[in-house]
């Protein structure tokens, strides 16, 4: 992997902070586009990172749309054709039909999906400088963001641009920075533990437990990742009577969803569980005079819809459409980011409500009818992905 560290002062027309999903698939449309473009990140890649596995089918349309999704295949991350659903003491498992273009879904490590996403925008023509901490952002005398402060292994270092994108995840150092209100917040009901499994995994698989929610997302190096998604308040409880994180992710799978529990009996674990507590549903104000936000950094659901990865490479790609009109002076900066805020909060607008009210965790029956409106959701979203034009990265 190429991975050039660039230490100038040179003006630059987009710089984007954070270099995974979101901040990664930006850069690569913009740099593609033809527009000098900084990734910034304080990480080096390859790394790894706390995150739900599964890419949506509108996810796998956009990865097919940017001829990245044999990449990631080529990575051994498996190609996943079959969904199994199990729910009072019932099972269906279905293929994925092959609908706008694509017949699978994937669910690669994220250190193996960013590192790839980074090299594509570094192909693309995007420049890349990590371990490097970006510490806040530059105004003119109009409050206009200019350009950002960093810090990295040779000391400070100003940036200017035209425009900076924050994509430094749901604790967004550059949303504080730039006063992005939140537009909408309702607040964090839900936890989620997750560990891999060695064995072999054909399908991606849901259980609905007793308040819980658990699944197995086969992903690379023939292991699986296995989750669970529960209340906080369960989860706190569990967590305080064990002496370990593993044990109680043990219990916590045992006591909710005992038929899975007792298929990994089978098996053996290969990592140490992680997990968080306390899952905000927010939304931010996405853009402003000379910035704006992307992914997580924008706006962040629990992980029990599992479509955080899918709704960052929508986002990147309404985010870098709009900032490439603009750039090339197509439409004022103003007109082309409130295209992006209203693109954007129409986008998310259903599966945020949906995310929201799983997060309750209601009776199962109402919990499968939500998650079958989720599958009508998703679908939607890949339609409108599929008919986009195409970013120029594919375009000859």
């Amino acid at each position: 992997m190429s991975r050039r560290l660039i230490n100038t002062t040179m003006h630059h027309d987009v710089v984007v902070v954070g270099a995974r999903c979101a901040g990664a698939a930006t850069a690569m449309l913009l740099a593609a586009a033809g527009h000098d473009v900084l990734l910034v990140d304080r990480t080096e890649f390859p790394s790894d990172t706390l995150s739900t596995h599964a890419i949506a089918r509108s996810g796998v349309v956009q990865l097919n749309r940017w001829r990245l999704l044999q990449d990631v295949l080529d990575t051994g991350a498996p190609p996943i054709r079959e969904v199994a659903f199990h729910a009072g003491g019932t099972s269906i498992t279905r293929e994925i039909k092959d609908r706008f273009g694509v017949d699978m879904m994937v669910a690669p490590r994220r250190h193996v999906l960013d590192a790839l996403l980074v090299d594509a925008a570094v192909a693309a023509g995007a420049r890349l400088m990590t371990g490097t901490t970006v510490e806040g952002v530059h105004r003119d005398d109009a409050g206009r963001v200019t350009g950002v402060r960093t810090r990295g292994v040779t000391g400070p270092l100003d940036i200017s641009a035209r425009f900076v994108v924050g994509a430094d995840g749901r604790s967004s150092r550059i949303a504080r920075a730039v006063d992005a209100s939140f537009t909408e917040v309702r607040g964090g009901n839900g936890a989620a533990h997750y560990a891999y499994f060695a064995g072999d995994w054909p399908a991606m698989e849901y259980y609905v437990g007793d308040r819980a929610f658990a699944g197995i997302f086969p992903t690379n190096d023939a292991q699986a990742c296995v989750w669970l998604c529960s209340p906080v308040d369960d989860a706190r409880h569990v967590r305080r009577s064990h002496d370990t994180i593993d044990s109680a992710f043990d219990a916590m799978l045992r006591s909710a969803v005992p038929a899975l529990a007792e298929r990994l009996d089978a098996t053996h674990r290969t990592s140490t569980t992680r997990g968080i507590i306390g899952l905000p549903n927010h939304i931010r104000q996405p853009a402003g005079p000379g910035w704006a936000l992307v992914g997580d950094a924008g706006y962040h659901r629990d992980a029990i819809t599992g479509h955080g990865i899918s709704d960052a490479f929508r986002d990147a790609e309404l985010l870098a459409t709009s900032l490439d009109l603009v750039l090339r002076d197509e439409a004022g900066e103003s007109t082309a980011l409130d295209l992006y805020r209203t693109a954007r909060d129409e986008q998310l607008r259903e599966i945020f409500e949906i995310t929201c009210e799983l997060t309750t965790f209601p009776a199962a029956d109402r919990f499968i009818e939500l998650q079958k409106q989720l599958g009508v959701a998703i679908d939607t979203q890949a339609a409108m992905l599929a008919a986009r034009p195409l970013p120029q990265l594919v375009a000859a």
